[in-house]
């Protein structure tokens, strides 16, 4: 069986832990800041776990992850 292709664009945006939870950055921080207060935007820098159901779509884009 040949071996299975990792999606790049999925391997960019997420990271699998070694718990097998997926690490990924917060949308909402690319522009249209101004609006936006500083506590939200400082909030959006944190890293968050993607929840139980999406996690396996990406586990599926990332064999190897």
């Amino acid at each position: 069986m040949p071996k299975m292709k990792t999606r790049k664009a999925a391997a960019k945006r997420f990271k699998v832990m070694k718990s097998g939870k997926i690490k990924m950055p917060r949308a909402n921080k690319r522009h249209i800041l101004t609006k936006k207060s500083t506590k939200r935007k400082r909030q959006l820098r944190r890293t968050e776990y993607l929840g139980r159901g999406d996690a396996g779509l990406v586990k599926r884009l990332l064999p190897y992850g």
